[in-house]
C-alpha cells in the first residue's frame, strides 16, 4: 500500500470514557462513551456513512444548483447476539430540495442517480461496510 492510499487516525484517551481522534492533517474530533454530549463511536460510524454519501451527492447536484435544504438521516439498530455487538438495518434517508428554475430542475433530476451511484460505487465508508472488510487488531510493544 502506498502513502497515497494509506489513511490514518490516531485515537487518544483523554479521560475515563473520553477520547480524541486526530487525523494526519491535525484535525480533531472528541467522542466518548459516557452519554454526555459527545458522539459515541457508533454515532461516529453513522455520521461517517452519512457524511461520505452526502459529500458525493453534494458534488453531483451542487454543480447545477445550491440546495435550499440538504439533510440526511442515518439510522440503524444496535444489537447483541451470537455474533457479538453490531449494527443492523442501516438506512440513509435524504431530504433535499432545490430552488425553482433550470438549475434546480437539473439537480432534482440527477438526485436519485447521484444517491444510487454514491451507494453502489463511490462512498468508501458504506462500500467498506457492505463488503465486510476484515479488521486486524494488535497490541504494540510498550
Amino acid at each position: 500500500m502506498t502513502d497515497d492510499n494509506l489513511r490514518r487516525v490516531t485515537v487518544e484517551r483523554t479521560g475515563t470514557g473520553h477520547f480524541t481522534a486526530t487525523n494526519a492533517r491535525g484535525g480533531t474530533i472528541a467522542f466518548g462513551t459516557t452519554g454526555e454530549d459527545e458522539f459515541t463511536p457508533v454515532e461516529l460510524l453513522l455520521a461517517a456513512i452519512g457524511g461520505c454519501t452526502a459529500a458525493d451527492v453534494d458534488v453531483a447536484t451542487g454543480r447545477h444548483a445550491e440546495p435550499t435544504r440538504f439533510t440526511l438521516t442515518v439510522t440503524g439498530d444496535k444489537i447483541s447476539d451470537e455474533q457479538g455487538n453490531r449494527m443492523t438495518d442501516l438506512a440513509v434517508t435524504f431530504s433535499v430540495a432545490f430552488p425553482d428554475g433550470e438549475g434546480g430542475d437539473r439537480a432534482r433530476a440527477i438526485l436519485p442517480r447521484a444517491v444510487k451511484t454514491s451507494h453502489d460505487r463511490l462512498c468508501t465508508v458504506s462500500r467498506t461496510i457492505e463488503a465486510g472488510t476484515p479488521v486486524t487488531v494488535t497490541v504494540a510493544d510498550a
